[in-house]
């Protein structure tokens, strides 16, 4: 898959079937969607074009700060070369951009710009300055720039029952179950691991800082989950806490891991941690006694569980 940071890189003679979102999360929704566009492209000879948007259009227009995304950019580029996409077209979105007419972005953009011979998009896609524009409108720039509009309908969409915001509801509230559903894979931070308090250690349980340098990707609910890593080139399976470790007297929200079976020094390397389940939220313990308990309770449940369904 070839990417580019704007339209304006991209070139292409023989034409693209091109279909146009976020696609935050990459989720069954919109694989299903990506697959139908990837098929169409071999099918008339063209090349699949993904055109996605960065920063997200709600941070810019709605000064959305508060907006959290399920992947950070380079995860997004991860799953979707996975899915045989042949060009990623990430356009920056900036207010000059959402000023455009719908006819200066279908001329300029989709046509001059990425040859556009075919759009797959939703039903439901408005485009153009203030969003004016509908499939309607499309269909007739279609006539005359001559490109073919497919429309995915209210009830394909509806069959498929997924949503970006459904997953982010489920990852607010710890449902790590329904977002994985959802997604279709596990769901993932991606981080650095950073040198900590060393808490973890003094507990008998040493555990793995994560620090993740994007600010709008989402993290999940506080709590203890079981997560799965690959740690040089082995599968490994730990307990993370997401919380302030508050029975220690913490105020700072970090991302720990104990890795089951594991005894290595992990600063400074790259970690993905792949969030399989929730086991509890977080909780202030009377005593660092009983919270070694608790530590003990989660870790017999994440193995118990592994023996059941991995």
């Amino acid at each position: 898959m070839k990417e580019y940071k704007s339209a304006t890189e991209y070139k292409n003679t023989q034409g693209s079937v091109v279909t146009i979102g976020t696609f935050d999360g990459v989720h069954l929704g919109h694989k299903a969607l990506l697959q139908r566009l990837i098929q169409s492209a071999k099918k008339d000879n063209l090349d699949s074009v993904l055109l996605t948007f960065f920063p997200h259009p709600r941070m810019v227009l709605q000064k959305d700060g508060d907006l959290k995304l399920l992947n950070t950019l380079s995860e997004k580029k991860q799953l979707l070369e996975a899915l045989g996409l042949d060009h990623l077209v990430v356009q920056p979105f900036t207010k000059e951009f959402s000023r455009l007419t719908a006819v200066e972005y279908v001329r300029d953009i989709l046509v001059h710009q990425l040859n556009a011979k075919k759009i797959i998009i939703g039903y439901d896609h408005r485009f153009g300055r203030n969003r004016t524009a509908n499939i309607e409108n499309l269909r007739e720039f279609g006539r005359t720039y001559n490109f073919e509009v497919e429309e995915i309908s209210a009830q394909e969409l509806d069959e498929v029952a997924v949503s970006s915001t459904k997953i982010r509801n489920a990852l607010h509230v710890g449902d790590i179950t329904t977002a994985n559903k959802y997604l279709g894979y596990p769901y993932m931070l991606n981080g650095v691991v950073v040198k900590g308090k060393g808490i973890g250690r003094t507990l008998h349980y040493p555990t793995a800082n994560l620090k993740i340098d994007q600010p709008h990707k989402l993290i999940p609910k506080k709590g203890v989950y079981l997560v799965r890593s690959m740690i040089n080139e082995q599968r490994v399976y730990g307990l993370t806490s997401i919380g302030t470790n508050p029975t220690v007297g913490g105020t700072k929200t970090t991302i720990e891991s104990y890795f089951l079976d594991l005894d290595t020094d992990l600063y400074d390397q790259k970690l993905r941690l792949e969030f399989i389940t929730h086991i509890r939220d977080e909780e202030a313990f009377s005593s660092v006694d009983a919270l070694i308990h608790a530590i003990r309770s989660d870790e017999a449940f994440a193995r118990d569980f592994l023996k059941e369904n991995e």
